[in-house]
């Protein structure tokens, strides 16, 4: 059984958010020289639009964006089930010794990064790869780590945080979904 979801980040701490995103980027890459935002398909990709947006308007200079379909790249591709929907990859760069940074909307297993990483090596070799989530929610599988933290939230296992934004979903919020056991 869900309980009543709590709001994490209502939609003007997740605009402040991304606004410290932002800053931070530009302090790890020294700039915006030769960098690409490549985000993760679903929310990732419209997170990594609005922090090149940003950044578009703060540094004056157009950020290269792309985006990722990681499914076919999953290790669990097998449990996904016989037709999975694939949407689209858009790397129309070459990376080789480029910058690029992978924004996702959250961070749990880290098998979804190793996911982005096995494919952004099949379009090249860049020079500095860095991470940027909107949430941090710990329970790691793999040895993997962000670069950038929006927000961490510590939750149980079965519990769940979601990331809202208004291009698909209609608001923008982060939410945690506790499920209560079942007594």
């Amino acid at each position: 059984m869900a309980a009543k979801p709590t709001t994490v980040l209502d939609s003007r701490a997740l605009a402040r958010t991304l606004r410290r995103i932002a800053d931070e980027i530009v302090e790890l890459f020294d700039g915006v020289d030769n960098l690409i935002f490549v985000g993760i398909q679903r929310r990732g990709v419209q997170l990594s639009d609005r922090l090149a947006d940003i950044l578009d308007d703060r540094e004056q200079v157009k950020v290269p964006r792309g985006s990722l379909d990681i499914t076919l790249y999953r290790d669990d591709l097998q449990t996904v089930g016989p037709r999975p929907v694939v949407g689209p990859t858009k790397l129309p760069w070459d990376l080789n010794g480029k910058r690029v940074l992978i924004v996702d909307d959250v961070l749990h297993t880290g098998r979804t990064v190793r996911a982005a990483l096995d494919e952004l090596a099949d379009f090249g070799r860049p020079s500095r790869i860095a991470l940027a989530v909107l949430v941090d929610r710990g329970g790691r599988e793999l040895p993997i780590h962000a670069d950038i933290v929006g927000k961490r939230v510590d939750v149980a296992p079965t519990d769940r945080v979601d990331v809202l934004v208004s291009e698909i979903d209609g608001s923008d919020s982060v939410v945690l979904v506790r499920r209560e056991d079942a007594a």
